[in-house]
C-alpha cells in the first residue's frame, strides 16, 4: 500500500489495512524513504510515513495479516538498529513481520544521509550479515523467524538473495523476464553451492477492460483474465507469494484508493473462485 502521497494520512492507512485484511490477503507491505529529496519527491511525495513506525501502528489495528517492507533500504540505518526494531516489531505483532530489503536508488537521498551511493551494494551485504549475526548471537535481539526478502532485478541482486536472503523479491517486470530470471537465479545458486531462495515477486496491478497485447506488458496489467493467468504462471515458476502493487506512478492516485481496492477485490474474488473445488474452470 502507498505510505506516501497527498492522499495518505493515518485514517487512510487504517482504511487500507482493514480493507486488504478484510479481503483475505495475507501480507501488507510498505516502502521506505527517510529524506524526501527532490529525486524521491518526484515519484513519492510527502507525507512519507516511516515504515517501522507505520508497521508498528498497523500491527495494533490488524489481527491476522502479515506486515513488511518492499523494500527497506538497508544502508540507511545502522544494522543493529534494524535488527532491534525488526525483532521488537516481530515480537509485538505476534510473528507477523517480513523484512524486504534492497540497495536503494535515490542518489540525492544517500547524499542527504551522508552515505556513499557508490558503496550501497557492499554496504547492503555488510548490513544484512550484521543483522543476521545480531539475531543469532545476542539474546537482546532474539527475533523469532523473520524472513528476509532481498529485492533487486540485477544479477548482483540475485546473488545477494542467494547468499543472504530467504527469498528473492524482484520488482515489476514482464512474465517473460521473470521466467528467464528464475533460470538465472537457479544457476547462480548452483554456482555458489547454495539452495535457490524462495520466489516472491512484486508485480503491478492495473486492470483494463480490453486485453493488453504489447510484448512489454507487465505482469499484473490487463484484464482480470490476464492477471489470473499471470498469477498461475508465477505459481508454476515456484512463487509461494505474489505481491500486488496497485500504485501505477501518479501520486494523485493516493487521493482515490477505491480504484486500487476494487482491483484488489476483483483479484481476491477470482482467487477464491479458483480455489473452490466446486467451481468449473472456464
Amino acid at each position: 500500500m502507498p505510505n506516501f502521497g497527498p492522499g495518505t494520512n493515518p485514517g487512510m492507512l487504517r482504511s487500507w489495512a482493514r480493507t486488504v485484511e478484510g479481503l483475505g490477503f495475507d501480507l501488507l507491505l510498505v516502502s521506505d524513504h527517510i529524506a524526501v529529496t527532490p529525486d524521491v519527491a518526484e515519484q513519492y511525495p510527502a507525507p512519507f510515513y516511516e515504515p517501522f513506525t507505520t508497521l508498528a501502528w498497523l500491527a495494533g489495528i490488524t489481527d491476522r495479516i502479515s506486515l513488511g517492507t518492499t523494500v527497506l533500504v538497508a544502508a540507511y540505518r545502522h544494522p543493529l538498529l534494524v535488527a532491534r526494531m525488526a525483532a521488537n516489531l516481530n515480537q509485538l505483532s505476534g510473528g507477523r513481520l517480513v523484512l524486504g530489503v534492497g540497495v536503494g536508488w535515490a542518489r540525492h537521498e544517500f547524499a542527504a544521509l551522508g552515505i556513499p551511493f557508490e558503496q550501497r551494494g557492499s554496504l547492503t551485504d555488510d548490513h544484512l550479515s550484521a543483522v543476521r549475526d545480531a539475531w543469532s548471537d545476542n539474546e537482546d535481539y532474539q527475533a523469532g523467524e523473520i524472513p528476509i526478502w532481498v529485492g533487486g532485478n540485477s544479477v548482483s541482486g540475485m546473488r545477494r538473495a542467494v547468499r543472504l536472503g530467504d527469498a528473492w523479491h524482484p520488482l515489476r517486470n514482464t512474465i517473460g523476464w521473470l521466467r528467464e530470471a528464475c533460470d538465472k537465479i537457479e544457476a547462480e545458486a548452483n554456482a555458489l553451492g547454495r539452495p535457490t531462495p524462495d520466489f516472491a515477486p512484486r508485480i503491478a496491478l492495473r486492470l483494463t477492460e480490453s486485453p493488453i497485447t504489447a510484448p512489454e506488458r507487465l505482469a499484473g496489467e490487463g484484464t482480470i483474465e490476464q492477471v489470473r493467468d499471470d498469477l498461475e504462471q508465477l505459481r508454476l515458476l515456484g512463487a509461494g507469494t505474489v505481491v500486488l502493487d496497485p500504485f501505477n506512478g501518479d501520486p494523485l492516485e493516493t487521493l482515490h484508493p477505491e480504484i486500487a481496492w476494487q482491483a484488489l477485490a476483483a483479484v481476491a474474488a477470482t482467487r477464491r473462485q479458483d480455489e473452490d473445488p466446486r467451481t468449473e474452470m472456464r
